[in-house]
């Protein structure tokens, strides 16, 4: 490099300019040329740049193998669109909402069963093309309170849509929210709205499922731990199991009802409360996996066993019959109803996903109808246990 006459004078600064400091100059300018553009991306394809476009922006209109080439040659190349520009081009965030009352005083966002949810949720909506934004409140201040709180909040970060999981709590707000026009999917509630819908699981028929089953094993006094009345699983779920005793001409029986709160701790104390009465029931459906566990732990303490051997973690001696719920199934059908109604269709009908019967050992035939015999106050057999997921 041919440097001004009047640096020549200076030859340690030539020096330091010409091995110290032009190089590593030179280098970040290579550094900064070598980012991929979506031109070389689609030349490196073999597509057009707006079809490279279109993989990140509208998947959904790419034939997979297309998009599946495109998306393995940006990851191998760095490549990263440029949101900015995206969202300009558009008129899309590619983010939506996780509506969710995180508040501590009530516990039910911790339950297993919405972790499962939300990882389905996230995998479904990122195959999509979309992030997920938790909007979490504990309603701890006058702001989170209002009405319109989390309207102004999807706002606020210009949201293309929502998905609102119940975990026992409904407040106006979210009422609010569905009725806003916002595209907007309930897990677990039916919601009103414009652009609103909801996926939930069929609890009155899983229920009925584990009460018939039960009496096909020959159990005729077959109890029950219920969820919370006010959230509309445990009530559904209750109305399953009355239902079914009905159909198949059993007595309801006051007293082999209970209600409990889908956590473990709530299934070991409603399952003491059945054994501690003088007519034992001989089977009990309970209204989750959670409560069933508890539920097991107590007949284990009052020195009963459920037959099988040991397969529910390492807590329980059974296998754990249950009526299971397609937790994936809430993920994907809630993110193919929001981004549906994102791209401008018409909110679809509520989405009711079945429940399976899984057998385990927790549950076995009786050799004959007959209620077994006993003495004051114990049962010759203990009950046979067979839960809902919840």
């Amino acid at each position: 490099m041919k440097l001004p006459a009047t640096l020549t004078d200076f030859p340690r600064l030539r020096n330091f300019l010409e091995t110290g400091y032009m190089k590593p100059v030179a280098a970040r300018c290579d550094s900064v040329r070598s980012v991929a553009t979506i031109r070389e991306l689609a030349r490196l394809c073999g597509v057009s740049p707006a079809t490279v476009s279109r993989v990140f922006n509208n998947p959904e209109v790419v034939n997979a193998k297309t998009r599946t080439q495109v998306l393995r040659v940006a990851r191998q190349i760095g490549y990263l669109p440029n949101e900015s520009a995206r969202t300009l081009a558009t008129k899309k965030s590619f983010m939506v909402g996780l509506v969710w009352d995180t508040d501590h005083r009530r516990p039910g966002w911790r339950h297993p069963f919405f972790q499962e949810i939300l990882v389905g949720l996230k995998t479904a909506l990122s195959g999509r093309g979309y992030h997920l934004l938790m909007l979490a409140t504990s309603g701890d201040t006058n702001e989170e309170r209002t009405d319109d709180a989390f309207v102004r909040a999807v706002r606020r970060h210009n949201l293309d849509g929502v998905v609102m999981i119940d975990s026992g709590t409904w407040d106006p707000s979210l009422r609010r929210l569905a009725e806003s026009g916002v595209p907007c999917v309930s897990l677990g509630r039916p919601v009103e709205g414009p652009r609103a819908t909801y996926v939930t699981s069929d609890n009155v028929g899983g229920a009925r499922l584990a009460v018939r089953h039960l009496h096909e094993r020959g159990r005729r006094a077959i109890a029950t731990i219920t969820g919370p009345a006010h959230m509309r699983p445990g009530a559904e779920r209750l109305r399953g199991y009355q239902d079914e005793l009905a159909r198949l001409g059993l007595p309801r029986r006051p007293e082999f009802v209970v209600e409990g709160d889908f956590y473990l701790s709530g299934g070991h104390a409603a399952m003491r409360r059945l054994l501690e009465a003088d007519d034992r029931p001989d089977a009990v459906f309970v209204a989750g996996d959670e409560m069933a566990v508890g539920a097991l732990v107590a007949i284990g303490e009052a020195g009963l066993k459920v037959p099988d051997d040991i397969e529910v973690a390492a807590l329980v001696p059974p296998g754990l019959t249950t009526v299971a719920q397609d937790k994936d199934g809430f993920g994907t059908a809630a993110a193919e109803a929001v981004v549906s109604m994102i791209n401008g269709a018409d909110a679809p009908p509520p989405r009711i996903l079945p429940a399976t019967l899984v057998v385990r050992g927790s549950s076995t035939p009786l050799l004959s109808h007959s209620r077994p015999a006993r003495g004051p106050g114990r049962a010759s057999r203990p009950p046979s246990v067979s839960p809902l997921t919840r």
